[in-house]
């Protein structure tokens, strides 16, 4: 089963970008972990990080007719982007989101995410390890 992972814009800069919010780990160190966790759940997985909104909808719509899932961190196109959760909407696949801050303790604006309604779930504030969460939680959902 293949799983699509999609990472959002300024995530290729963690490791340096404010690390007291998104911690020291680098994408690769977090692929990696995906990586990892995918082959023991007999996952294929594909990571890709985009920074524009136009490429993340192209990525998902690719994702609903080659994927069995997929994982997305939308970083900040998750609090108004219409056009990722319509995306999203419009595939069959199961989708959850994941944000390594926790964004409900946040500024006002990242409490607010559009493009969770359109997923089956939100992992949130747990850092590189929501991911693997999430691909668990993608293994019992396809698996019913």
């Amino acid at each position: 089963m293949r799983v699509l992972v999609l990472h959002g814009p300024n995530l290729n800069l963690l490791g340096e970008r404010e690390p007291q919010i998104y911690g020291t780990q680098t994408l690769a160190d977090i692929n990696e972990a995906i990586g990892k966790a995918a082959r023991e759940l007999g996952f294929e997985v594909q990571c890709e990080q985009h920074a524009s909104e136009g490429a993340i909808i192209e990525a998902l719509h690719r994702a609903g007719a080659t994927s069995g899932g997929a994982i997305v961190n939308p970083g900040a196109y998750a609090h108004y982007s219409y056009a990722i959760a319509d995306a999203i909407a419009a595939i069959r696949i199961p989708v959850i989101e994941v944000h390594l801050s926790n964004v409900a303790a946040r500024e006002e604006f990242r409490r607010i995410s559009v493009t969770a309604a359109a997923c089956r779930g939100v992992i949130t504030g747990l850092g590189a390890s929501g991911y693997v969460l999430a691909l668990r939680a993608l293994a019992e959902l396809l698996s019913n």
